[in-house]
């Protein structure tokens, strides 16, 4: 199907996850692929996912600066920002800077 295609796009080029509908931009697989290949595609996530914890952690898993993009609410997090760090350190220089 789309899916499938689109996802094989994103695994060659995660920019490319600019120009997929809404949906896929809200599919977590999707967003993850695209990250590993081009950490700044999180940027085109949908909100919903730069703002769920787990998928951020996920993204700063693969490439930590994917942070950077993450939601502010969550960069403002001072536990979860704690949590991040340990995943990457390079993550810090994207938290909030009420944080420093």
């Amino acid at each position: 199907g789309d899916k499938e295609f689109v996802l094989e796009v994103v695994k060659r080029d995660g920019q490319a996850l600019r120009f997929v509908t809404e949906q896929l931009r809200s599919d977590e697989e999707m967003v993850l692929e695209a990250v590993k290949q081009n950490v700044d595609a999180f940027l085109f996530a949908s909100g919903e996912l730069r703002a769920d914890k787990s998928v951020v952690l996920a993204a700063v898993g693969l490439r930590g600066t994917a942070f950077r993009f993450a939601a502010h609410t969550l960069q403002a997090d001072k536990e979860f920002v704690l949590e991040v760090v340990k995943r990457d350190g390079q993550a810090l220089r994207f938290a909030i800077e009420q944080l420093h």
